[in-house]
């Protein structure tokens, strides 16, 4: 498995669909955490941070990351964590401000995150916001919509959820919760063990 993932790190460094855009920068951030676990968590892009420490899901967004993966009795060195894009979109001018991969470069990149997936052969992917979402599952639709279900992508369960930056600019309990709820359906899908003070988090207290 080590031997693919870096057969397919050395393609996606340069991946010609991809660079022949010209919109993406060039330093790549490929994966982080344990490619031998069953959760792979994937979302959209690097931005600033990422690109800096060339990890997935660092700065404040991966903190918060690390805090769900906590509560579900998880650490990032036992879920293997990703992104669709592996170069952060660029900008003019650009310092620490970031954007959204476009569906151009979401399609340029595609096969390399559906191969990683083959090799990684996860029996859960969670969908960390709308982008990666839709880019997974070739489905429009905000996340509001698309979460608290499963989907399926090629037969792995995708539980689509939202990024870690939404609940840092929502500090409401409510979008918490319904956080919380993807990750206990995750959970319960999986059989792992779920407490009863973890199936409380963040309920409105009475």
């Amino acid at each position: 498995m080590e031997d693919k993932l870096q057969y397919l790190r050395d393609l996606a460094q340069n991946w010609k669909p991809a660079r022949d855009l010209n919109s993406l920068r060039d330093t790549m951030v490929f994966a982080t955490g344990n490619p031998h676990t069953q959760l792979m968590l994937i979302g959209e892009a690097p931005g600033y941070y990422e690109e800096v420490q060339r990890e997935p899901f660092v700065g404040r967004a991966g903190e918060k990351l690390n805090q769900i993966l906590k509560a579900m009795g998880l650490s990032r060195d036992m879920v293997y964590i990703s992104n669709i894009v592996k170069f952060r979109p660029a900008l003019p001018n650009q310092r620490t401000n970031n954007r959204a991969p476009t569906p151009e470069e979401i399609e340029a990149c595609l096969p390399i995150i559906m191969h990683e997936i083959q090799v990684i052969q996860p029996k859960m992917i969670i969908a960390l916001g709308g982008t990666a979402a839709v880019g997974l599952l070739g489905e429009q639709g905000s996340v509001s919509s698309m979460r608290g279900r499963f989907h399926d992508l090629n037969g792995i369960p995708v539980r689509v959820t939202y990024h870690p930056s939404y609940l840092l600019r929502s500090d409401n309990p409510r979008e918490k919760r319904k956080v919380w709820e993807d990750m206990l359906a995750v959970m319960e899908r999986m059989g792992m063990p779920v407490s009863e003070k973890q199936r409380g988090y963040f309920l409105p207290r009475e």
